[in-house]
């Protein structure tokens, strides 16, 4: 028995993060019995836990997947904490790990400081030498605006990257710290920078936005303890020197420029003599570029993996680089270009008649240009990212070796939780394909592309895909994060969402664009996704307010057009994208009526806020939603129903959202089943949803007796479907249906993506429905699941593996001609009821005969096997 994955607020031994509500969670792993009987968490300034600042004791209602201990954390302190657990069969396990606090709130003796040269807006390099006696216990605190590399003594001070990351930074600018000491040497010791415009100065939003703000800068404090005692070693001020950037030129959109002759010798070393340095400006940011300084909430972002390409010569005689996987990152290259000489790249998603392509990344060029000094080695972008699969070299020699060239796949550092294979080698590929649009695509902020002039943190995206995240990686801590700024967004548009969070400058200072519906629900969606994903209440408590603010918001709408009970102003999405506005089909917006959508989410954030006022014992709250609830709902059926049940709004995604939302009586639901139905096969078994409906279409027709329907969309081949863009070659999840037409053409320049996650929802339904493991709401954090797999044709065989916060959870099952055999694993301290298909009356369960009707299965490996009823052929 062990105890494992300690985490501090969802994240592993954390260093100066927001730690305002300290929740910790560990898995106990290897346990012979079923359940806990006691833990204990105690928390200390030491190793020994000689100096102990919080002891639970030993108790029963400790619970590991989120504990609270309630107590006032000081600034700037590592803390050592340690779970014992006692078994209910007496086995015992413990573990130590570590967090440590940020400067919550302290003062800043620090100031803002920018290059003296120029506007504010060059990259540059600064630099300042310290001194200190003994290296131990040392922290840098730093804050920028722009992005920054930190390097100490010549080594780089972490392994990050694009720090400080993509924040609401006019609400909240986040604070990082590093612990520096093992880059240290008694004496002497040179920290340096590398500041360059990331998104901070970059005009991001197509048509140009404009940046946040106009000057880059850092502000930094280095500290050290020693014996109790508090040491101040340097302070970001006018002593500090900075020199000229060998970066010309780095956006997001525009990519790099880089002239390595303008590199400095050791420029972050002591013995720095080469450069033209002079001391830095201080500055205070102006007014409205920058919010407050907070401890970081960002999870890292990291250099994930590697990959090689194969060298290709196109048609129109170009040198390409084919990855064979789209992905976001950098391509990293061995430099052996002669002194003076230039060469570049450009990155693409797809070819064209075998040619490079890149029109369809609009006005965003995504290019590196490289000025070499002559030394032979490994250079790429540094304040800036790509999507690509291809890569076109120019300025090469005709010949080029592959092992010069690989690209870096970056991405926030979150533990892959879930995984899925079946025999069907097709779907495998598209769980790929969704898994790798989530890399692509969880970079600080869930994005909705990573490649063209957009690359924006698209609410509507982020709310349909939340369940397959959750399930593919520990999101916990990145969401936490995204709605962190997403509260502070809300502010500004008194309770309303932004389209995107961030928000877009020019939305911010316009208080335009914002608040459609599916959008802004991200507000309510998803924290309750996360609080049954996770089961951590401090988590729901701060995203309360969020929730609540949301559905002021939407009851305000409702209120200034008749208070109705329904959401029927204002512009809409609704569902985007949608194949059946047949009377527009270059209307971007389906034919289910944006109103139908809008009054729809209104009730579902009702509920949920609901669900929240309810789980965090908030009676009041709850009884005002209850009563607002049962006012849309009946305000909803009355508008779109008649009284017989036909829905007024023919469309498959209003079918599907009236059933997946609760929105009409028990009785009427078999008749609206039957429409959705009709309306699939009329379509010649064919989806015509878009964002809105398309993430819940199989699961309704899997949860209202049609998974063979669901199956049938899933492994349909011909346009529109999933398998036809992997038919086509694509190794992400499209924008469009038809981002590629059938010869391979592409569809459109004005918006397709090739790397858009929001189809890639489908893998929920994989989880849920194909594999069966489905959380509950009143036990979250899988501490109860139900496993209640479909067994549709067209698969022999489905493993599902699942590492939730109460630990991993598998489930397989394999389909022979007369018999179906699954194997279940239950986690130490968890509960599944398991409903298994088409099962006779009697199965056997570990090799014994039992009723096959309320199985409970507590932790452990159990199998089952028997002959199902009307098996298909």
């Amino acid at each position: 028995m062990k105890i494992t994955r300690l985490k501090v607020n969802h994240l592993t031994a954390p260093i100066g993060n927001n730690l305002d509500d300290l929740s910790l969670s560990w898995t106990v792993e290897g346990a012979k019995a079923p359940r806990q009987k006691s833990a204990r968490v105690e928390i200390a300034l030491d190793r020994a836990f000689r100096k102990t600042v919080f002891d639970s004791g030993a108790r029963a209602d400790i619970d590991s997947l989120a504990f609270n201990p309630g107590i006032a954390l000081e600034p700037r302190i590592r803390y050592f904490w340690r779970v014992s657990v006692v078994t209910s069969k007496n086995e015992k396990a413990s573990a130590v790990s570590t967090f440590e606090t940020g400067k919550r709130g302290e003062a800043w003796a620090a100031r803002w400081i920018t290059a003296p040269f120029g506007d504010g807006s060059a990259p540059f390099l600064v630099r300042k030498t310290f001194t200190v006696d003994k290296p131990a216990d040392v922290r840098v605190y730093c804050a920028a605006l722009g992005i920054f590399q930190i390097e100490v003594n010549g080594q780089p001070a972490t392994d990050e990257v694009l720090l400080p990351g993509y924040h609401s930074y006019t609400k909240q600018i986040q604070i990082q710290t590093f612990d520096i000491a093992p880059l240290l040497r008694p004496g002497e010791n040179t920290l340096a920078f590398h500041v360059g415009w990331g998104w901070y100065r970059s005009s991001m939003g197509w048509g140009g936005s404009g940046p946040f703000g106009p000057t880059i800068g850092i502000a930094c404090e280095v500290r050290a303890k020693s014996r109790g005692q508090d040491a101040l070693l340097a302070v970001s001020d006018a002593s500090w020197l900075c020199a000229p950037s060998p970066v010309l030129r780095s956006e997001i959109y525009y990519g790099e420029d880089y002239d390595a002759r303008r590199e400095i010798a050791g420029w972050s070393t002591n013995g720095c003599v080469a450069g033209d340095w002079a001391a830095a400006r201080e500055f205070a940011p102006e007014a409205g570029a920058a919010g407050p300084l907070a401890d970081r909430f960002s999870p890292p972002i990291r250099i994930q993996e590697t990959l090689t390409p194969e060298v290709i010569k196109t048609p129109a005689g170009e040198t390409v680089l084919d990855f064979k996987q789209e992905l976001t990152g950098w391509v990293e290259i061995v430099n052996r270009a002669p002194a003076g000489a230039t060469w570049r790249f450009q990155v693409g998603e797809i070819l064209q008649k075998g040619n490079f392509y890149r029109d369809n990344l609009r006005s965003a060029e995504a290019q590196y240009t490289f000025t070499s000094d002559g030394r032979v080695g490994p250079v790429r972008p540094h304040f800036t990212f790509y999507g690509f699969r291809y890569v076109k070299l120019e300025g090469f020699p005709e010949t080029v070796d592959p092992a010069d060239f690989k690209a870096l796949v970056i991405h926030s550092d979150l533990e892959r939780t879930g995984s899925i294979e079946t025999s069907n080698p097709l779907v495998n590929r598209l769980f790929a394909n969704a898994l790798w649009g989530q890399k692509g695509n969880f970079l600080d902020v869930p994005t909705d592309c990573p490649q063209r002039d957009e690359r924006l943190g698209w609410t509507g995206d982020a709310q349909v895909f939340a369940g397959t995240a959750c399930f593919n990686m520990d999101c916990a801590a990145f969401y936490a994060k995204f709605m962190n700024d997403l509260l502070l967004e809300q502010a500004v548009y008194d309770g309303g969402v932004p389209y995107t969070v961030p928000a877009l400058m020019a939305w911010i200072t316009k208080r335009e664009s914002h608040s459609s519906c599916a959008w802004g629900d991200v507000a309510t969606v998803l924290p309750w996704t996360v609080y049954t994903y996770y089961g951590d209440a401090s988590l729901l408590r701060r995203q309360y307010t969020a929730m609540k603010e949301w559905v002021r918001y939407i009851k305000r709408q409702d209120d200034e057009h008749g208070g109705v009970g329904l959401w029927q102003s204002g512009f809409h999405f609704a569902d985007w994208l949608a194949l059946d506005n047949f009377k527009n089909p270059k209307d971007c917006i389906g034919a289910t009526a944006p109103y139908f959508i809008a009054s729809a989410y209104y009730a579902r954030s009702v509920e949920l806020t609901l669900k929240a006022a309810e789980a965090l014992g908030e009676k009041k709250d709850a009884a005002v939603y209850a009563k607002l609830l049962k006012k849309v709902k009946a305000a909803f059926l009355k508008e779109y129903f008649t009284p017989a049940g036909r829905c007024a709004i023919d469309t498959q995604t209003a079918h599907a959202l009236a059933l997946h939302f609760d929105l009409v009586p028990e009785a009427f639901r078999p008749r609206l089943v039957a429409a959705l139905v009709k309306k699939i096969e009329d379509n010649g078994k064919a989806l015509s949803t878009g964002f809105v409906g398309t993430p819940i279409l199989c699961r309704v027709l899997s949860d209202n007796g049609h998974a063979d329907l669901a199956r049938e969309l899933l492994l349909r081949e011909k346009y529109p479907s999933w398998i036809y863009e992997i038919k086509l070659g694509a190794t992400t999840i499209w924008e469009r249906w038809n981002s590629l037409l059938e010869d391979g053409t592409c569809s459109d320049t004005g918006m397709n993506s090739m790397n858009h996650y929001a189809y890639g929802s489908i893998v929920e339904w994989m989880y849920r429905n194909l594999a069966g493991l489905r959380p509950r709401e009143d036990a979250p954090g899988f501490r109860k699941a139900v496993i209640k797999p479909d067994l549709p044709a067209g698969f022999d065989w489905v493993k599902m593996r699942f590492n939730s916060p109460v630990g991993e959870y598998k489930v397989a099952w394999r389909r022979t001609e007369k018999t179906v055999a699954f194997s279940i694993v239950v986690p130490f301290g968890a509960e599944a009821e398991v409903v298994l298909p088409a099962a006779p009356k009697t199965v056997k369960m570990n090799g014994k005969t039992v009723a096959a009707k309320n199985l409970v299965l507590r932790a452990g490996a159990t199998t089952f096997s028997y002959a199902p009823a009307g098996q298909p052929e």
